[in-house]
């Protein structure tokens, strides 16, 4: 039995590639796998482009971009914010439209209207305008100009401001006069509304305040139930699995669990499936008939075609309809409905077929996460494991492998949960069934399917090791477990690498892609954890510097496509 346990390495990893698991990489490997202590939480590398956005940060990671776009093209801050409204908090994008298009179209498609100089004499306080809304005379001080030049009244003013935010158009509230499509100004909102309707007015700074968060593609409100009240930015690709603060794992692409290396397409089919149990009742519908009389599914269990409901209703089995009990071998007295035909049969064998196909796939789905639900309970035992061995005087001091292996559990037992899935949408019929011929779907679910099988059988050796009683063995015993979970660990770490390099290479890089078709890339170190976004600067003023132009009092260090594009603005 101890030789089973303990065999030579090519029982754990069988290959062609041999040479991609050299001793000198294993031991390397080994190397970085000690000095990984998974018992501690993982702290993401110096750089990491996660941020998780809270209450108290999320005015400063709105005024982040905020301050690039006004320190850039030299506006103020409802301007700004009108022209990342308008381009989904896109920077970028809102830079390339300036370069390619222009500041003119830039700022008349985002509808603002910046007032280079104040020119004309100011109205007198003893005056009075015209209203065109209401059309009525009122005092000057009693109307208000926006940027664009037009004038009205307070009052209408006010009405219309309230309208849009009682409709939801807080964002882009834009000028009453006919074919303007100037964005008013958010202080003008915020000051008119407030002195009538001070809890609209709260309603209106908290929508501009959490466009941040809806408008914008790379934040996204963590799904957690119930809500913890964080938002989460990637700043690269929006198909990545993040951990938020609250300890939620999740896609940022479609807001799920987190389900790599099935593509969210294929993850929202499958959980549907699973939840309505849609093949179940696929088998039921071309397995049973109902009853006439009382709409029970009756299935037929003898080769007569008279069958009877446990009512006592009689009927046909070939048309469904109610009959009486005379019959002979052949023929049901007074009842004809024609031959059998054929196509039922096969529909009744197709739908078997289904059946049996996705009970494989999804026994075995079920049985990787039930090990993943139990797995979890052996770290409460591996612990107690671990502080029984310290206790003893031994050379071997150091149980870090066995926290680190059980996390390489955790990881590469949920990566191949999620293969499962994976591959009943990739071999099937329901999405890529014209993209692939019968030959060519057999050699490439062959090639899967052998990396999958590898991967299996390393993983429930990795388990059966980790399950070991080592706080019973001697130190020889010991050093044979912690030899064989650190390169099982190893192993497993590559064979999951492996599989995702097949699926977005030779699997899913061979068909025709649509966006939902996209994987989360694989993460040795797990799912990243999002660090929290500094609000240290959330106080700070974005105030008015010379001319009225509003600026931030936080220098601007513009990065290399603004220095590029500043250099070709000065040219213009």
């Amino acid at each position: 039995m101890e030789d089973d346990c303990l065999g030579s390495d090519e029982e754990f990893y069988t290959s062609d590639q041999e040479d991609d698991y050299s001793i000198e990489g294993l031991e390397e490997s080994i190397d970085g796998l000690e000095n990984d202590d998974s018992d501690t939480p993982w702290i993401p590398p110096k750089g990491t482009t996660t941020k998780v956005i809270t209450k108290e940060s999320l005015l400063a990671a709105q005024k982040e971009d905020l301050r690039r776009v006004m320190d850039l093209l030299f506006l103020r801050e409802h301007h700004a914010r009108t022209l990342l409204i308008h381009h989904r908090w896109d920077v970028e994008k809102l830079f390339a439209v300036l370069v390619e298009k222009g500041r003119a179209f830039l700022f008349a498609e985002a509808g603002v209207s910046v007032v280079e100089h104040q020119d004309g004499e100011p109205l007198l306080p003893s005056s009075t305008i015209m209203c065109a809304i209401c059309i009525e005379d009122v005092p000057s001080n009693e109307a208000t100009k926006m940027d664009c030049g037009h004038c009205f009244c307070n009052g209408c003013w006010t009405e219309h401001f309230v309208v849009k935010i009682n409709d939801g158009q807080s964002k882009r509230i834009r000028c009453m006069a006919h074919k303007c499509n100037a964005i008013c100004d958010e202080a003008v909102v915020r000051n008119l509304v407030s002195k009538s309707h001070p809890n609209l007015a709260e309603k209106f700074d908290r929508f501009l305040l959490e466009s941040y968060i809806e408008d914008n593609k790379r934040v996204k409100w963590c799904p957690s139930t119930p809500h913890c009240g964080n938002a989460i930015r990637v700043e690269d690709d929006e198909f990545c699995e993040i951990e938020c603060s609250c300890g939620l794992q999740f896609c940022f692409r479609c807001s799920l669990q987190a389900h790599s290396p099935c593509s969210c397409l294929m993850w929202e089919l499958w959980a549907k499936k699973c939840r309505d149990e849609s093949e179940t009742v696929n088998w039921i519908t071309v397995h049973t008939k109902p009853c006439p009389k009382c709409h029970k599914p009756v299935e037929k269990n003898g080769g007569c075609n008279l069958v009877s409901c446990i009512c006592g209703q009689a009927f046909c089995w070939l048309c469904g309809g109610a009959t009486g009990r005379d019959h002979t071998w052949s023929s049901i007295a007074g009842h004809s409905c024609g031959r059998y035909k054929e196509d039922k049969e096969k529909n009744a064998e197709r739908a078997k077929r289904d059946l049996y196909r996705y009970m494989h796939y999804h026994n075995r789905y079920k049985a990787h996460t039930d090990s993943i639900k139990l797995e979890s309970k052996l770290k409460e035992t591996i612990q107690e494991k671990v502080s029984i061995s310290e206790l003893r005087e031994s050379k071997n001091r150091d149980f870090s492998w066995v926290t680190n292996g059980l996390s390489r559990l955790f990881r590469s037992r949920r990566v191949l949960s999620y293969s499962y899935p994976f591959a009943f949408y990739m071999f099937g019929e329901e999405l890529f069934k014209d993209q692939m011929t019968k030959e060519e779907r057999e050699i490439k679910q062959n090639l899967f399917e052998d990396q999958q099988q590898q991967l299996e059988e390393n993983v429930e050796k990795l388990s059966k090791f980790l399950e070991e009683p080592f706080d019973n063995y001697d130190e020889d015993k010991v050093m044979e477990v912690r030899m064989q979970v650190i390169n099982l660990s190893v192993v497993t770490d590559k064979l999951c690498q492996k599989m995702y390099d097949c699926i977005e290479n030779d699997l899913l890089g061979s068909v025709q892609l649509g966006i939902h078709h996209n994987i989360a890339p694989y993460r040795s170190k797990g799912i990243e954890k999002a660090s929290e976004l500094s609000a240290s600067d959330k106080d700070l003023p974005l105030h008015c510097g010379t001319n009225g132009v509003q600026t931030s009092n936080v220098p601007f260090l513009p990065s290399s496509d603004e220095k590029e594009f500043l250099t070709a603005f000065d040219h213009a």
